[in-house]
Parts: structure tokens; sequence; C-alpha cells
């Protein structure tokens, strides 16, 4: 193997000498713990065969994020900055940074194209290791978009469950809505925290389920995309996108009289679209989104194959199989945020 240094990124300097091989020359194969890897425009690139899920959620989110004039205007990056902090917490000047000593290794485990690390942790990448890892040609994205905004970071793409990595390596995990993408929700979170250091912090959000209409829409509009291309995909959403855009403009309130147990429906107000939302079927709406930045949203919801939910309690047994004591939990309508540290 040749000890060239790498041509495409001098952030992938420190990757190689954590992974314990030489740099290699672009195009190079190698094989980093049993498995083969190219090398190819600065990423390290797994030569695996997937499951057809995983496959197909391949292909969705390299085609989705490959978009960027729909998730890349003041209003959708302002709107997931405050969202991630809402959940999180301002974690870029949490104390336990501290703890972790001088520049700390962050593994975004399904970074897509870098979008909620670039907003939730900010100036906080320039005092990190960030190792962006994710299964779709999304990490092309991802690495463009740290490069244009001057931040270090090294990308692999690879499969979550498969990470060549060892043991007790890293300091930090986020895993912003990517481990209920993979085979099992269980097995990732179980795969990632081994690879977690005593008293590293694992953050991440998976989808909540909801009442048995939305699970039940969810479920039918899902399986009649799986034939689709992307591409057809994304056009078969834009009816719904825009009757979720109607239901909104017309701005209506309802008062459900009374709890609809049956399906989990609670009384009170609520507006009309996001009763549909939250219990008929996803239509994402916002009036400063335009229709396009909207049918992203809904198409990230329902085109991927693998798109799990799960419960509170079920989170909570599976951090405690891996060890992860939870020091934030948020519990939302959409999902379940966590930040835990590894015992």
């Amino acid at each position: 193997m040749s000890s060239m240094p790498c041509t495409k990124s001098d952030n992938a300097h420190w990757l190689f000498e954590w992974l314990g091989v030489e740099p290699p020359k672009d195009e190079a194969r190698l094989t980093i713990a049993g498995q083969p890897f190219v090398y190819h425009d600065g990423i390290l690139r797994a030569e695996a065969h997937y499951s057809s899920d995983q496959s197909q959620t391949s292909d969705c989110f390299g085609f989705k994020w490959k978009k960027r004039d729909t998730f890349e205007s003041r209003a959708v990056l302002d709107t997931a900055q405050r969202w991630l902090v809402s959940r999180y917490g301002d974690v870029s000047k949490a104390s336990w940074w501290n703890e972790l000593g001088d520049k700390p290794l962050l593994l975004d485990a399904g970074c897509g194209a870098g979008l909620s690390a670039i907003e939730l942790f900010g100036e906080r990448l320039k005092h990190v290791r960030y190792l962006g890892v994710d299964i779709s040609q999304s990490v092309d994205v991802a690495a463009a978009r740290f490069k244009e905004r001057e931040t270090p970071g090294s990308f692999v793409q690879e499969s979550l469950d498969s990470l060549p990595f060892a043991e007790n390596s890293v300091d930090a995990i986020f895993s912003e809505g990517v481990l209920h993408h993979t085979d099992s929700t269980r097995n990732a979170l179980l795969s990632l925290a081994k690879l977690l250091r005593k008293d590293g912090r694992f953050l991440f959000y998976v989808y909540k389920k909801k009442g048995p209409i939305r699970e039940f829409t969810d479920d039918v509009v899902r399986e009649k995309l799986q034939s689709l291309s992307p591409e057809q995909a994304w056009e078969q959403l834009i009816p719904l996108t825009k009757l979720g855009k109607t239901l909104g403009e017309l701005d209506i309130e309802i008062d459900v009289p009374d709890d609809i147990d049956l399906l989990q429906i609670p009384k009170g107000k609520i507006n009309l679209q996001r009763l549909f939302y939250w219990h008929v079927f996803k239509a994402f709406y916002r009036e400063d989104f335009d229709l396009q930045e909207m049918n992203h949203i809904n198409f990230d919801w329902f085109f991927p194959a693998n798109a799990h939910r799960q419960t509170p309690e079920e989170v909570q047994q599976w951090c405690e199989e891996a060890s992860l004591v939870i020091e934030r939990e948020v519990v939302e309508e959409a999902g379940i945020t966590i930040v835990a540290r590894k015992v």
C-alpha cells in the first residue's frame, strides 16, 4: 500500500492514523478490520452488499441530500437549528466536552449532508475530530458543505452496522434521525454504543410510534412508493404536500370535545392541519417553506423502506442494554431524543 499523503483532504491524516493504516492514493483499495474499502475523492467507501431495504434507503437519502435547493434556505436551516437545540440543549457549550480531552472524536453516525451536525454543534466542530459516516452518497454533499464552511471533517461511506472501528475508541456519537433507518434500530444502537468510550456521550433521535390511523397510513403510502425510483416517488408525493399546504393555509382551529382513546386523539383545540398531520397522514406545512422544501420533509418520511417507530419504553430498555445512562430525554409526538453517558 502506498504511503503517499492524501491529496483531497489534509483532515484525512488523523483518520488513517486512528484506523491504523497508511494514507492511500485516490482509487486505492484497502482492507480495514477485514473489510474491503476503496478511497475515492477523499472518502473511504465500503465495497459491501446490503439488504434490499438498506440499499433502497441508501438510494433514497443519496437522492434527497443532493437536492440542496430543498433544504438550504435560511428558513429551513433556522428551523432545523431551533428544533435541534430545543431537544438536545445547547450541547455545543456542554461542560462534558471538557471531560473528553483535547480534540475529542465526534462520530456523526448517519451524517447525511451534515445539516444537523453543522446547525447543532456550530463552532464546536472546529475543536473536535469530526467523522461523518453514512451509507449513502450523501457523504459527498456533506464533505462539500463542510469545505464551503471551512470546517474540518473526515467522511466514510459505510453502513452503521458494519463500521470497522475499535470498541471504546469514540468520544461522542451523534445520530440524528438515523438509527430507525437501519434494519434494526436496537441493533444499530447497541453496535454503535460499543464504539463509545466510558463517560462518552451518545446523542440520538428516533421516531416514536403514533396513533393507529397515522401508523396505518404511513405504512400504506410507504409500501406504494417502494417500487418507484426516487424521482418518481418525489413527484408522487407532491399532491400530498399540496394538500398539507392547503390545510395549513386555511388556518382553521377545531375543538375535539373528548379524548378519542380508540384513535389516540386527545381532546382540546388543535389546528386542522396539525390534526391531519399527527393523526391521519404526514403532510408537512410551514408558511415560510416553499412547496419543494415541504416535499423534502414528506419524502424523508415516506420513501425510505426502513423507517421503524418505537416507544419510549423500548428506547429506555435498549439504552440500559447498551450501558447508557440517560441524562436528557425529550419525548414529542414526532420522536424521542436522548443524551446519554456510557458507563
